[in-house]
């Protein structure tokens, strides 16, 4: 059997752009070249698709003489300039953060194309990326959850009405969004006015969270039907909060520690509620839960991100490795759980008989 043609989708019209062009450098470099012909693919900030021609790592600006799309139903990979065939696809791996990419919108796509493809179904990721909806389904559940209000762009923000459910100080985020972009935290009037404005920069939907006192422990999920779960792993925060800049700029804003200081039974209740979540959620392929575990002990679900970040610095390759899973071990891994999943998919029937 000959090599898989692995379609690399990386960049973006979210404001997580940056971070997906780390993690799909990463990826690449970690392919397995015997099995896998990787083809790059950058999505630019208008949603085009272009091909890498040198297929070497992503790169800015994402633009190039060949702009291309994927045809419906059979996964090939198409010019736009004159509609020739570029190449055939036989897996997706959208290494997309963000909305546009990791909500269900690409994974639609590749799914009327007929492809299998690396993450969560569309359900899953578009749940998964909308953190009301999935603060529901976890609460319906009977999952513990910290208390949160939602706020449309049609609605008055109400200071006083949010303290009095919340407490202070408050967090404003965006509702479909990663990365912590886009949040603040808000000690008075003033700025939880500046940060419901910055919040509506990003989403017509703005969720408001109460502080809750714990420390931040993450848990990586791997799997489809049967989904297991890493060593937790914690984020110990050296900023006001876990924010774009500690993640991403500060190379002190933050420290990880994996497996996180937790005794064993403690650790086994993470992981599994990260599978209730995760199962809860109707995701597959890969998700990473975080929580809060406050003083008294008290696990509280945070969110599920179902495209983590993949640079080799990220904490959900990092927890597989030190659950005995190394980097291109975990990628052979995701592509295959893609694969699964198409194939069953692929068995269902489509017409009445």
């Amino acid at each position: 059997m000959g090599k898989k043609r692995l379609g690399i989708l990386f960049g973006g019209r979210s404001a997580e752009h940056e971070v997906s062009l780390q993690s799909a450098k990463n990826v690449a470099d970690a392919l397995d070249g015997g099995k896998f012909e990787p083809v790059l693919i950058g999505l630019d900030r208008e949603g085009r698709w272009w091909l890498e021609k040198d297929a070497t790592a992503p790169r800015e600006p994402i633009t190039t003489d060949l702009p291309v799309t994927i045809a419906p139903g059979n996964g090939r990979l198409m010019s736009l300039t004159d509609g020739s065939f570029v190449a055939a696809i036989d897996v997706v791996f959208p290494v997309l953060h963000g909305p546009f990419g990791e909500d269900g919108t690409v994974q639609g796509l590749l799914k009327l194309a007929g492809v299998p493809f690396v993450g969560c179904d569309v359900l899953g990721s578009a749940v998964g990326m909308d953190k009301d909806v999935m603060k529901r389904l976890l609460r319906d559940a009977g999952l513990p959850i910290g208390k949160y209000l939602v706020l449309r762009d049609t609605d008055k923000p109400d200071f006083d009405a949010a303290v009095a459910s919340l407490g202070l100080p408050l967090f404003v985020k965006p509702a479909n969004l990663g990365s912590s972009v886009g949040i603040s935290k808000a000690r008075n009037a003033e700025e939880f006015a500046a940060a419901v404005r910055e919040a509506f920069r990003y989403d017509r939907k703005v969720v408001i969270e109460e502080f809750i006192d714990g420390r931040e422990i993450e848990c990586a999920v791997l799997g489809n039907d049967e989904p297991d779960a890493s060593v937790p792993g914690e984020i110990i925060v050296n900023a006001d909060f876990y924010s774009y800049e500690a993640k991403y700029l500060d190379e002190n804003g933050a420290a990880l520690r994996i497996p996180a200081d937790l005794p064993p039974e403690k650790a086994r209740e993470i992981q599994d509620l990260a599978v209730r979540v995760f199962k809860t959620l109707e995701t597959s392929g890969l998700g990473r839960v975080d929580f809060f575990l406050k003083p008294d002990g008290t696990v509280i679900v945070n969110e599920i991100n179902t495209m983590p970040g993949f640079t080799r610095i990220s904490m959900f390759p990092r927890l597989w490795e030190a659950s005995g899973l190394p980097y291109p071990e975990l990628i052979d891994r995701l592509i295959g759980l893609a694969i699964e999943r198409f194939e069953k998919g692929r068995r269902l029937e489509t017409t009445r008989q």
